[in-house]
């Protein structure tokens, strides 16, 4: 249960300009913000059913958990940036972005000097193809949810997320079965620090309101772009992702009987003996999802290209989904593979030509009207976004799936004029 309010007042003045002399094209720009917060939080949580309720006392009806804040805050940012964008002549097809951004943040009097490179490359022995390599530090400063701690507290001396990352990258055209074709392949490698742990509780994020969090995020992402059907762009896509973190003095005990076991629930012998602490170390983060599978392609009728036809999917492998509290099984339950197949039907219903319409025509101004039924989740899959966690009177939790929409017919007019 909630009964929060909150106002925020955001104030911005900025100024963005260029200069060009073409060979160095160089941007900047400055903004001064003002923002004004005020958070009232009230919210509980009462765990019951028929009988009982926990924590359970007798004759008396407790509530599980119980968040009360007030929060008011008044913070004034300052950031900037210069970028120049300096080419080297149209002989040798590079092209070299250089730059820094600053931020300034009154809340926690942190000041940040991001510096940013790219480079892009266009072979003289093959005009088809673009190389590409960035490099840089990315800072994100918190703005309020970020600061907000699981008992509702909230923490003002949260610092910057910081990352190191690099970046590289191939543009390719070609021809595939005498069609023009395109391929894509990027990949990335990203360091973080001081990042602010979550969770994802139900369809909402959770913060730990804190700077205890390392990460890092590795993918390697290919699309192929071409025509399989004359005229009708199609394109597959294949991506492979790996993201970690570790928590600071992030542990958890077992504990043991004088013969030596893990007690458990089905150990005998329950008197704790001894301890032995376990340090969690890397863990998977909660958008962590190994691969990532898309097509979509499209056809028409051999004897009229007005009428047309599409099909979408996409697969992703599992990701993890955590129990709030818990340090040993922090994000090991497990969300199933997601899978969607979608497909749509389209009719040109009022084509571009307008010669042929006649002056009291109600559609003369349109430039085209097309028709279109689409069947979005064709399978009818339940794919699954979150958990909700439920508790018996055991204290043993049960994870009921939060479910994405159903099998949806969607069916609309799209005029353009």
């Amino acid at each position: 249960h909630a009964r929060n309010k909150l106002n925020i007042e955001n104030w911005n003045i900025s100024h963005k300009g260029g200069w060009d002399d073409g060979k160095h094209f160089i941007q900047w720009g400055i903004s001064a913000e003002k923002t004004i917060i005020a958070d009232r939080l009230s919210e509980w949580e009462a765990q019951d059913s028929a009988g009982y309720n926990l924590p359970y006392q007798p004759g008396q009806l407790q509530l599980y958990t119980v968040r009360k804040s007030a929060t008011d805050l008044d913070i004034n940012k300052l950031s900037g940036y210069v970028q120049d964008n300096i080419s080297f002549g149209s002989s040798s097809h590079i092209t070299v972005q250089g730059g820094i951004r600053f931020n300034y943040n009154s809340l926690n009097n942190e000041l940040l000097l991001s510096p940013r490179t790219q480079i892009s490359w266009m072979p003289d022995t093959d005009k088809e193809w673009v190389l590409k390599l960035a490099a840089g530090a990315y800072d994100q400063p918190p703005f309020y949810r970020e600061l907000r701690r699981y008992d509702g507290s909230v923490n003002t001396a949260v610092k910057a997320q910081r990352s190191w990352q690099v970046v590289a990258g191939a543009d390719h055209n070609f021809t595939l079965w005498e069609r023009p074709s395109r391929i894509t392949i990027e990949a990335y490698y990203k360091y973080l620090t001081h990042v602010d742990p979550y969770d994802i509780d139900n369809v909402r994020i959770r913060y730990f309101g804190d700077n205890s969090d390392k990460v890092y995020a590795s993918s390697i992402e290919m699309r192929l772009f071409s025509e399989l059907v004359k005229d009708a762009e199609s394109w597959v896509s294949v991506g492979l992702m790996r993201t970690m973190e570790k928590i600071n003095d992030f542990h958890y005990y077992r504990y043991k009987n004088a013969s030596g076991e893990f007690i458990t629930a089905q150990t005998e012998d329950q008197v704790v003996a001894d301890s032995v602490r376990f340090d969690k170390g890397w863990m998977r983060r909660p958008t962590d999802r190994l691969l990532t599978f898309g097509m979509f392609f499209q056809d028409y009728l051999s004897t009229n290209k007005n009428f047309k036809v599409h099909l979408n999917m996409i697969y992703g492998t599992n990701m993890p989904y955590n129990i709030p509290g818990s340090v040993r099984y922090r994000n090991e339950v497990i969300i199933d593979p997601y899978i969607r197949v979608d497909i749509g039907f389209s009719a040109l219903l009022l084509s571009s030509d307008k010669s042929n319409r006649r002056s009291h025509n109600p559609f003369r101004k349109f430039d085209n009207i097309w028709a279109s039924l689409e069947v979005f989740n064709l399978l009818d899959r339940d794919n699954t976004i979150s958990y909700m966690l439920i508790k018996d009177f055991s204290n043993t939790i049960y994870t009921i799936p939060n479910r994405l929409t159903p099998r949806l017919l969607n069916f609309k007019i799209l005029a353009r004029f």
